[in-house]
């Protein structure tokens, strides 16, 4: 069998010719696709509204709104979301997470009372870059010459006290590895007494059944992959298994920098993916 391997940031991963294909006609339903985007499109309506008028008058309801959201946008997509640990409730928590797919938003927005940080270039997105902006959504611009603004931005949010959910990978992966991080936005807890927390999220299983390297790319989204027609393929497929680890606690005081820090959480969250997909190739 011929295989077609291809290179993007770093990793290397291998296609089957016609696997897309195969995937999309044999195991996809277009029928379930269709049901799932339009119960998401009436629920994301319903709830609009509310988000609006409490984003101008009940702030503690515009935080609130968005978990329900993502709670049952996750059902009805098909996800099914398992956790491992506990998010912490000490206070405002930067919540630091590795990279795999847009349905990570809704697996961790289901899990965490935060609001995540997003490249700038997030909330040009149609209708997703609007929604992210009324969930409250910091958006940072990675190439900046001057991160200072964006650091203080997250600082002040955490210092209100609120949570936010980071992905320092600037990216996102394949699911099969977590790549380096970037250190810049941990300067906005760098030797401070606030709690970070990595998490570690692994797509594991689809219909009970071990997600392998060939298949993690209907879910994995990277690379030059289109949007529309990578998510019409993954809400044709069954039910997903999202593997949500919520590693130990620790505070930003305790590292002598950003980068010790960032380091801790990387391996940390390394562990975590690896040992996730370790127990789904067992099971």
């Amino acid at each position: 069998m011929i295989e077609r391997r291809t290179e993007h940031a770093g990793l290397i991963h291998t296609v089957l010719p016609g696997r897309a294909a195969e995937a999309r006609s044999g195991l996809g339903n277009p029928w379930l696709a269709t049901c799932r985007l339009t119960t998401y499109a009436l629920l994301t309506l319903g709830l609009l509204p509310i988000q609006l008028l409490a984003l101008g008058f009940w702030p503690s309801l515009a935080r609130a709104i968005p978990r329900l959201h993502h709670g049952c946008a996750a059902h009805i997509l098909g996800l099914r979301v398992r956790c491992i640990g506990r998010p912490s409730t000490t206070g405002a928590t930067l919540f630091v997470s590795n990279h795999v797919s847009y349905f990570d938003i809704i697996a961790l927005g289901s899990l965490v009372p935060a609001s995540f940080v997003a490249k700038a270039d997030v909330a040009r997105w149609p209708v997703f870059g609007f929604l992210a902006r009324i969930c409250r959504t910091v958006f940072v611009d990675r190439n900046a010459s001057d991160p200072r603004e964006q650091i203080d931005t997250i600082r002040r949010r955490l210092d209100k006290p609120e949570s936010l959910i980071v992905f320092p990978e600037g990216t996102s992966s394949d699911g099969s590895r977590v790549l380096p991080f970037k250190s810049t936005l941990f300067a906005s807890v760098e030797r401070e007494p606030i709690i970070v927390q990595p998490i570690s999220i692994c797509y594991t299983r689809l219909n009970g059944i071990p997600i392998g390297r060939a298949y993690r790319p209907f879910y994995a989204w990277f690379g030059d992959m289109d949007l529309a027609p990578h998510l019409w393929s993954a809400l044709a497929l069954g039910a997903a298994e999202v593997v949500i680890r919520f590693h130990e606690p620790i505070e930003a005081r305790d590292f002598p920098d950003r980068k010790a820090l960032a380091d801790h959480c990387h391996l940390r969250i390394t562990q975590g993916v690896g040992a996730d997909l370790s127990r789904s190739r067992l099971a």
